[in-house]
């Protein structure tokens, strides 16, 4: 098992920045994908971005390209995710995911999931 847990939301105005951590314990040698996804009220839950371990490639949504960056910590136990040039559009619950898929932008490829934290962003 593989636990997950979001932090740094918040409120934060336009044009603002925020950075998501995403700290992950247990079997986190057991995944290889980690992805970030939001989910705004009414609306289904999708892709933000994601990180492969191997490689640290990364793959971005893109509604977020070129403002959103992922990152990984050394230790393959913390994923940030840096958020600049924050639109009222961001506002979502966010969600960090691990899992072993190359299917990155799909939810069910993921095996674990975080509790989500709040991003709201006012004009």
């Amino acid at each position: 098992q593989v636990q997950l847990v979001e932090s740094g939301g918040g409120l934060v105005q336009a044009g603002g920045s925020l950075r998501l951590s995403c700290a992950a314990s247990g079997r986190t040698f057991s995944t290889y994908a980690m992805g970030w996804f939001r989910q705004a009220p009414g609306k289904e839950r999708e892709f933000v971005a994601a990180l492969y371990w191997i490689g640290r490639n990364t793959y971005y949504a893109d509604s977020v390209k070129g403002r959103f960056t992922i990152s990984g910590g050394n230790a393959k136990n913390t994923v940030y995710l840096q958020m600049n040039i924050l639109k009222p559009e961001d506002t979502a619950v966010y969600y960090c995911a691990a899992g072993n898929s190359y299917s990155y932008t799909r939810t069910n490829e993921y095996d674990y999931w975080g509790q989500g934290t709040q991003v709201t962003v006012s004009s």
